[in-house]
């Protein structure tokens, strides 16, 4: 690794550390910032990198959010009896409960998100193009309206987690950073991934999936490993996000698919489809026009919102990170040789 990359590197952690300590007052802000990072570079997972453009990330996201109440409530209250008394505002917890909650319902959340990805796969990756996204997309609808009618984890009121034992401003600053090492995790963690030959073969299956099966390639393994590695990461976001809000219902905070589950995807497009660096700046950008929009221009958001898709699509279709290869070949170590004209007398 050059010095300069060193540098860059060693400056990026440097402000992921500070940053909730210089800007306290936009923590939450900053947290979700993190999670938009996490979420767009895992739909490149499978869109970018293999090929597969899902409209059911969403579906990993707010089974993690549930998995991770369940996990947390159950290891000292039956789950039933705490959501049907509607949680934690009578039901008490230890700080020891609390933060063993966290770490166990993480876990569970991104292990059972990746079974669930490897059965869900099963079933989908027989579809191409549009149907894949399409059929992905009806299963995270269609578990967002089983999880509301199952009063077993609270139904259409959702569930209510215990509050942060301590300074609510400590708590901003815990789930900033339980987003933030999950992010840098998950960069790092692709950033080997994608230079193994694991990595080449998700890219010969987006490239040509014929052609990658003729060449021995188990592509259904290869597709299902990807997707589960995910899901694993977009479940740990999501029960991240239910302790953070707190409180939480299915179809407008954990299964928002016109939400969250559209923000990924146009993240990515923004960015850079394909590239390690591309959702992140993506996520970025994303993150900042939404915030600008939602408090400056509220009433008028989505508007803004689909004029940034039209713009992205029409005049960047490889988003910011292809629009800089290509005019800016340079940055990222691509020489071109240009050859002089030789006069003739």
């Amino acid at each position: 690794m050059s010095n300069n990359k060193v540098i860059l590197y060693a400056a990026i952690l440097a402000v992921t550390i500070l940053a909730p300590f210089l800007f306290p007052t936009f923590g939450t802000q900053l947290a979700t910032l993190w999670l938009m990072i996490i979420v767009a570079l895992t739909w490149d997972m499978t869109g970018g990198q293999m090929g597969y453009n899902s409209l059911g990330n969403i579906f990993f996201y707010g089974t993690g959010m549930y998995v991770a109440a369940v996990i947390c409530i159950g290891m000292v209250y039956d789950v039933g009896d705490y959501t049907n008394a509607a949680g934690g505002g009578i039901y008490k917890f230890t700080d020891q409960q609390y933060f063993l909650g966290i770490f166990l319902g993480l876990l569970g959340a991104g292990l059972f998100c990746s079974v669930c990805a490897v059965i869900i796969g099963y079933l989908t990756f027989g579809l191409r193009g549009p149907y894949f996204a399409i059929g992905t997309l009806g299963v995270a609808i269609a578990a967002g309206e089983l999880v509301s009618n199952w009063d077993w984890i609270g139904g259409g009121q959702g569930i209510a987690l215990p509050v942060y034992p301590g300074d609510l401003d400590q708590g901003k600053i815990l789930f900033y950073f339980l987003y933030a090492f999950t992010g840098v995790v998950l960069f790092l963690f692709l950033k080997w991934f994608y230079q193994t030959r694991f990595g080449a073969a998700i890219n010969a299956i987006r490239d040509d999936e014929e052609k990658a099966d003729a060449m021995g390639i188990h592509t259904l393994r290869y597709k299902l490993v990807t997707w589960a590695l995910a899901a694993f990461f977009v479940g740990i976001a999501g029960g991240i996000s239910a302790f953070q809000l707190i409180h939480f219902e299915p179809l407008e905070t954990a299964y928002q698919t016109i939400n969250l589950g559209i923000f990924m995807v146009v993240c990515v497009l923004l960015g850079g489809k394909g590239t390690l660096w591309g959702p992140v700046i993506g996520a970025i950008l994303f993150h900042v026009f939404k915030e600008v929009t939602w408090n400056y221009f509220l009433g008028w958001q989505w508007v803004a919102l689909g004029a940034l898709i039209i713009v992205t699509v029409v005049y960047f279709k490889d988003g910011v990170m292809g629009y800089l290869l290509h005019t800016r070949p340079e940055w990222f170590g691509v020489r071109i040789e240009e050859k002089a004209g030789e006069e003739t007398s």
